[in-house]
């Protein structure tokens, strides 16, 4: 027998190598296998078992590495279709859909020493003072990790084994679990009684999960994925849910039929901020009862020893339902039942390295591929979605209501120009805001503000020269961080110290200034203004550790926080019923930038943020402070209109060919020598020209500088291609580059329907 071995090295091919006698039977399909190539040893995934090769005097395969294959079958599939479709090489696909903690050859359990009593045969020996002490606390303990009883008795592990020599004690090597939630008290919940439309949109889930209803064969904003590939028979909804309407609670009954029906649940979160309150209500709901089960969680903040413990979980069936960000899609969960994207619309679902896939959209495929019903869900769907909805390619569940005839905040739209009037420079509050904030802190209920920007200030100026610090490795001004007192890149994380006058030899003004504001700043106006509240602020810089998260949202909802000031961590998915005003403070910054997506972007945010207010029984109050304060995005958002907003954006978006309408890839040139890549950039140009008679609708733009053109030292060119035909252009643009020649210091990248422009 020969194994074809797909290596962890790109070389878009697999190898053959022969299985050894003594791993006949051992070796599989998905198996994670260390080879020899050339004089180095590598670690692969087998993809498929051979009688023979075409090739002759195969090198054997070393070790396997694990006890059981790592890759299943259905994910090596998923992972094939995602090396077609986005453009990348099938080993970094494959690489891609194991955790790094699962992928080395060294990853395993944390092992533990456990020291237990023994039944006494006849008398007990004797012993020495300090086995004494030592066998007193065991006899009293019964069981104990010996590193416990080592600093309890303080005493050594050798006097320990001295014990076990006397046959009073075993010691005993156990699988310690490395469990991120092994601390958390957690009350079980019970299911909560669906309103009318709750009860409506649950039925047709539930009845998808029971019989497999065909859902259709498409994938993201309408392209069909490779037929060859997909189930015909798989079921997606989009739950289009106002905020506070509801939607967790049908996630929740939805994944306890799953289980009923014998199969699992992957549940996705576009921001691991929302991961420790979402892990908490599906904790509390599944620890007990019936279908009770481990829930895994997998996100980036978990240690190494956790993430391969947690995987571990899932592979081997003890944890049904998992819960975690955009790769938690790759989850080997058996059978699957059920897979449900949270907040859709977010841009965080898109991997911005290779492979540069699209969670929600490979949780569909992987849907059809599994007979797995998926369920999108939004208050803000994006409009890719919605428009499959209306194309009959998705099924459209509607929310239009609060639970509990809860009301949407009254959102109030704040004229900033009105307010710098006979201000010195932009103020950071409204006069309306900071009356609403004083208000909510003498009745004792909570406040979120919330800016999209951290540090203090985002540029620093001189008012002489003109001068502006900027980043020497990116074409963006540093931001000034002032507790820190550095100037900081956001991009490439370039730090310089304050300078204390103009930087610029011919002015040296000692007089320069900051412009801009950040949270930093937000928070310190706060303390100044409101000396007796309670601020904390939440964004990159101050959660740093993994327990930052819940600390903080903990202390929030226990009302130890009276005003929380933070970045978009803060602006979706988290519910707080004292939270009675949310305040943006410049509403309108992402309108302005070079993007088709700004005015959706915007919508979609600023419905979020005002959606956190007003959950509980007092009805909330959101304050949209803008200088474009009748700019349709904000006109639509405050009225909670997502139908309206719909119907103008995809008037524009059809006249420009622009998604739902076409499918976007975007290529992009980067090297330090700005010439090469425009030269490169015009070559590929040509190229692409010779594709166009093979589409009826391809659209070249390009090339042309990228929105940020140089980052982290290289500088940046695009090229950006439209048309309907996605599948069939990723194949064309996989030949093209594989055969393109560039000059030896510009790559290439391919990224298929990006989200980010920049």
């Amino acid at each position: 027998m020969i194994a074809r071995v797909s290596l962890e090295i790109a070389l878009r091919k697999e190898f053959d190598y022969a299985i050894p006698p003594e791993l006949t039977g051992a070796v599989d399909v998905g198996s994670r296998v260390q080879v020899p190539f050339g004089p180095r040893k590598i670690l692969g995934v087998v993809t498929a078992l051979a009688e023979e090769s075409a090739h002759t005097n195969l090198k054997p395969i070393l070790k396997i590495i694990g006890a059981q294959t790592l890759v299943t079958p259905k994910i090596l599939k998923l992972a094939r279709w995602i090396g077609e479709y986005y453009c990348c090489a099938p080993e970094t696909a494959l690489k891609s859909v194991l955790p790094e903690a699962v992928r080395k050859e060294d990853a395993g359990w944390r092992e533990r020493l456990l020291v237990r009593v023994l039944p006494l045969v006849g008398d007990l020996p004797k012993l020495a003072k300090r086995q004494q002490e030592v066998w007193n606390i065991v006899e009293e303990r019964r069981e104990i990790l010996l590193s416990e009883l080592v600093a309890l008795a303080e005493t050594t592990a050798a006097t320990v084994r001295k014990l076990e020599d006397h046959g009073l004690v075993s010691i005993t090597s156990e699988i310690s679990e490395r469990d991120p939630y092994a601390h958390e008290h957690i009350l079980p919940t019970q299911p909560l009684t669906l309103n009318a439309e709750q009860a409506v949109a649950f039925g047709k889930i539930i009845a998808a999960i029971k019989h497999g209803e065909d859902g259709g064969l498409k994938i993201g904003n309408g392209a069909r994925a490779p037929s060859s590939i997909l189930h015909p028979q798989s079921s997606t909804f989009l739950l289009h849910g106002v905020t506070g309407s509801g939607k967790t609670e049908i996630y929740l009954q939805a994944i306890a039929h799953a289980l009923e029906q014998g199969k699992g649940a992957i549940v996705l979160v576009p921001e691991i901020s929302l991961t420790p309150q979402t892990v908490e209500r599906f904790k509390a709901r599944f620890s007990s009862g019936p279908l009770q089960t481990l829930v895994a969680v997998l996100h980036s903040h978990l240690s190494a020893g956790e993430r391969h413990d947690e995987w571990h979980k899932i592979r081997q069936g003890r944890a049904r339902i998992v819960i975690g960000a955009r790769s938690a899609i790759f989850a080997p969960v058996e059978p699957l039942g059920l897979i449900i994207v949270d907040e859709e619309h977010e841009h965080t679902y898109k991997q911005e390295e290779t492979p540069r896939y699209h969670a929600r959209d490979v949780a569909i495929v992987r849907g059809q591929m599994e007979s797995a019903v998926v369920v999108l869900g939004s208050a803000t769907p994006s409009l890719e979605s919605f428009y499959n909805c209306q194309q009959g390619k998705y099924t459209l569940l509607e929310l239009r209501d609060r639970v509990d005839n809860q009301k949407m905040p009254r959102v109030r739209v704040v004229d900033m120009r009105q307010a710098a009037r006979g201000e010195k420079g932009i103020p950071i509050f409204s006069p309306q805001l900071k009356e609403a904030m004083t208000q909510r802190l003498e009745r004792g209920e909570q406040t979120i503000l919330f800016l999209n920007r951290r540090g203090f200030s985002t540029s620093l100026q001189c008012p002489k020269c003109g001068y502006v610090a900027e980043c020497p490795n990116c074409s963006i001004s540093l931001t000034f961080h002032r507790q820190e007192q550095k100037l900081c890149c956001h991009i490439c994380n370039h730090v310089e110290r304050v300078p204390p006058v103009c930087p610029n030899e011919k002015c040296k003004n000692p007089a320069i200034r900051y412009a801009g504001t950040g949270t930093q700043r937000v928070e310190e106006t706060l303390a100044k203004l409101f000396p007796q509240a309670r601020i904390k602020r939440m964004d990159a810089d101050t959660m740093k550790r993994k327990e930052d998260y819940r600390r903080v949202l903990g202390d929030f909802k226990a009302g130890k926080i009276d005003i929380l000031v933070g970045t978009q961590m803060i602006a979706k998915g988290l519910h707080f019923p004292n939270v009675t005003l949310v305040g943006i403070i410049y509403a309108d910054m992402a309108l302005h930038q070079p993007d088709f997506r700004a005015s959706e972007r915007t919508f979609q945010l600023l419905t979020q943020v005002a959606g956190r207010a007003g959950r509980g029984d007092v009805e909330g109050e959101v304050f949209v402070q803008a200088f474009t304060p009748f700019h349709p995005a904000i006109q639509f958002a405050r009225r909670h209109d997502f139908a309206g907003f719909y119907a103008q954006e995809t008037e524009f978006r059809e006249q420009l060919k622009y998604p739902p309408f076409s499918r976007v890839a975007l290529l992009t040139l980067k090297g330090r020598n700005e010439e090469k890549v425009i030269f490169s950039a015009d070559h590929l140009r040509r190229d692409l020209e010779k594709e166009q008679p093979n589409f009826k609708d391809l659209v070249i733009a390009g090339p042309a500088p990228a929105p940020l053109l140089k980052a982290e030292t290289f500088y940046r060119h695009q090229i950006m291609l439209r048309t309907r035909q996605m599948t069939k252009l990723s194949a064309r643009l996989a030949k093209l580059t594989s055969e393109l020649v560039l000059p030896e210091d510009v790559t290439l990248a391919v990224d298929i329907d990006p989200v980010n422009l920049g």
